[in-house]
């Protein structure tokens, strides 16, 4: 059960990606709803999750914490990356932005990954829990896909390299499964990790997807797709967990 739901991720990923390739053209309305799906995963998956799942040893205190440890250190980078090309206004400036763009989308593989991991854990609970976790992973890996090749294309990657990246994305829950058929994780280490990424997907969102997407097309349309974006992980998350 967990090697079929773990290539259905991959699935599910790669089309995501590919929605996103082909609807290119309309990149500030994807880059909206994209925002909306990473701010989304962020407040009504990962926190509540990280914050379950380390309740047992730890305070809410401290799962926040680490959260805000995590946008800090996500901040960090992206600011270092941006600074050591500020000096130059050709090549590097171009460089500049192929890191950020490999910055987020290696966060959103790492994430997916540890996607399968929780998919792989779950089922060592029980098939129910299991299942409950294959249906949000499988719906909000499709927005995975999306904003995979979003945070590329952004930073002036090419459709090959987005390409390259969504192929990453997509195999990585289904290397997070097949690996919890040799360890297992204890949750509350579990739920700290989820804390970081809540935290580099918050910035993610809004520093930088959220203002890419009204940065040319301030339209109504765009804060739609915005909140449209929040909506569906919100009903996929709740959905998931009925």
């Amino acid at each position: 059960m967990v090697i079929i739901l773990s290539l259905a991720t991959v699935v599910s990923t790669f089309l995501g990606g590919l929605f996103a390739l082909r609807f290119k053209d309309q990149l500030h309305l994807i880059l909206g709803f994209s925002a909306g799906a990473v701010i989304g995963v962020a407040f009504f998956d990962l926190l509540p999750e990280a914050i379950s799942l380390s309740s047992q040893r730890y305070g809410i205190a401290t799962a926040t914490s680490v959260v805000a440890f995590g946008f800090m250190v996500f901040m960090l980078l992206d600011r270092w990356i941006t600074l050591c090309s500020r000096d130059d206004e050709g090549r590097n400036k171009m460089m500049s932005f192929s890191r950020r763009g490999t910055l987020g989308a290696g966060s959103l593989s790492a994430h997916s990954f540890l996607d399968g991991l929780a998919l792989g854990l779950a089922f060592k609970v029980s098939n129910a829990v299991g299942l409950i976790v294959a249906t949000a992973v499988l719906v909000h890996d499709f927005s995975d896909g999306i904003n995979t090749v979003n945070l590329v294309l952004k930073n002036q990657g090419t459709p090959r390299q987005a390409l390259r990246w969504l192929v990453l994305d997509a195999i990585a829950p289904a290397l997070g499964a097949l690996a919890t058929l040799f360890f297992t994780l204890p949750e509350t280490s579990l739920g700290l990790v989820l804390a970081i990424f809540c935290g580099f997907f918050l910035y993610l969102g809004a520093s930088d997807l959220l203002p890419e997407s009204y940065h040319a097309h301030s339209t109504w349309w765009t804060t739609v797709a915005t909140l449209l974006g929040m909506g569906v992980l919100y009903l996929a998350v709740r959905f998931a967990s009925l």
